[in-house]
């Protein structure tokens, strides 16, 4: 059917296609949901969304849900869980074509799953990709300007995810026995012995735009704070539940906060986890999951794919290999190995082609230069754009911060190949960082072409090339 679709799209002139776009994805997902008999009604399905934290915190939230008892499955920018089987994200999209998501959802339901939790990403929703899935919990976990140049204004970006929310009234009520199980209730009276899962709104209250998610309809509303923030909090008066944090300890193996009484203990790296952490907190609490329950759950995650990834074999420095690819979030990774001993820090970077946020490059290449001691910078995903110009825009920004060229400063086209010098660089307990892509399975380059590419993988290859693991 998708095929089919496609083939009929390709005959359709480009100006008349574009006018009747919105029409075209809207169709797309109607058409997806009845094929594969609307799964998202027999799961519990939980939305997230914000400009940084959703993957990580989506899976927080599954390893917390699957600890206390329940199947989940889940599509994120990282991996794809049908509640069996997990399998890294290799469409090089965090929210993919509607039918792919419509098969996988179905397959959650064959696999008798109870939860479901999807990245739900603002181009996405502008692509009605959200529509026709009944969602029951929207999480918000941060806002700042991001995907500008898609969107055409800040104000555009934040309406589009603003949109997630208002679909929220539309999705019907569903209702669940003791065991979280799916019930299709034919009367009043059968209604009585089952659960109503009440539509709601989970969100970081310390974040400026809050408030905007929170004026949208739900039946209950959750906000977390920093006990630090508390007083200064500024929200709306209609929330049901406030949770507030503290007493966060940061160190290189962990990091330790209390919500109420509970102690909670991560073994990740980034005190900005404690925030990723709370969504899973607060879903917990509104699904009826004590903080003892959710504390153990969290306590037993490991490091993630692809998401401040160290790579451990046998070389006698650090690999950090994480997704970071604009500067909000290459600014928390530099304040989340301060906890590590290191003696230098060698940052292989690049930035994003296609006309994404173009002005980032600048921003990327000040912050490396600014923290790093030798910065590399290479190909990242360049799509139809000139890679070498992409690189010479970040390049620009490092060596106006007093880098040298080929002293402390390289520019290498190849990512392999800037991957081999950044290792070849590398000394005793040097710290290497290799942002931008993290555990994506493809880089995408002119035409469309998409070539497979895994950053850790490579990273391995060339520490036995050069001979380190011998």
């Amino acid at each position: 059917m998708e095929i089919l679709l496609h083939k009929i799209k390709k005959y359709i002139p480009k100006k008349i296609f574009k006018f009747l776009q919105p029409a075209y994805h809207f169709l797309l997902s109607a058409i997806a949901a009845f094929w594969y008999h609307f799964p998202s009604d027999k799961l519990i399905v939980i939305g997230i969304t914000g400009t940084t934290g959703k993957t990580t915190s989506l899976f927080l939230m599954a390893k917390t849900l699957v600890n206390a008892g329940y199947k989940v499955g889940y599509i994120s920018t990282a991996m794809f869980s049908d509640g069996q089987t997990e399998w890294l994200n290799d469409k090089k999209m965090t929210m993919p074509g509607r039918f792919f998501s419509q098969k996988i959802l179905a397959q959650m339901v064959k696999n008798k799953c109870h939860y479901v939790i999807i990245e739900t990403t603002s181009e996405g929703i502008e692509q009605f990709r959200h529509r026709f899935i009944n969602y029951d919990i929207l999480i918000f976990t941060c806002l700042y300007p991001e995907h500008i140049e898609s969107h055409g204004s800040f104000e555009n970006y934040k309406q589009a995810k603003g949109k997630l929310f208002a679909h929220l009234k539309k999705c019907h009520t569903k209702y669940v026995d003791e065991q979280k199980i799916i019930k299709q209730p034919d009367s009043g009276i059968k209604k009585i012995g089952l659960n109503r899962i009440k539509k709601t709104i989970i969100a970081n209250a310390d974040d400026k735009y809050a408030n905007y998610f929170f004026d949208f309809w739900a039946e209950e509303k959750i906000g977390y704070t920093n006990k630090v923030k508390s007083q200064k909090l500024k929200v709306k008066s209609n929330l049901n539940v406030i949770i507030e944090y503290g007493n966060i300890n940061v160190s290189e193996v962990a990091i330790n906060f209390f919500v109420e009484e509970t102690n909670i203990v991560l073994k990740l790296l980034g005190e900005f986890n404690v925030v990723n952490a709370m969504n899973a907190v607060c879903l917990g609490v509104s699904q009826g999951i004590s903080l003892a329950k959710v504390a153990n759950g969290l306590s037993k995650v490991g490091q993630m794919p692809g998401r401040l990834e160290i790579i451990k074999e046998k070389q006698p420095f650090t690999v950090i290999v994480d997704y970071a690819f604009e500067p909000v979030a290459i600014t928390k990774l530099y304040e989340a190995v301060k906890v590590l001993p290191y003696h230098k820090i060698i940052h292989l970077l690049g930035s994003c082609g296609g006309g994404r946020d173009k002005s980032r490059r600048s921003e990327l290449g000040k912050i490396a230069g600014v923290k790093a001691d030798i910065v590399i910078v290479t190909n990242e995903d360049p799509y139809d754009e000139d890679p070498q110009i992409i690189i010479e825009q970040v390049a620009a920004s490092v060596k106006n911060v007093g880098k040298i060229i080929d002293k402390n400063l390289f520019k290498i086209l190849d990512r392999r190949e800037a991957i081999k010098k950044a290792l070849s660089l590398a000394k005793d307990g040097d710290l290497v960082l290799i942002t931008g892509k993290g555990c994506e399975q493809k880089m995408c380059v002119a035409d469309g072409v998409k070539i497979p590419w895994d950053d850790r993988k490579v990273v391995r290859e060339e520490l036995l090339g050069i001979g380190i693991l011998y």
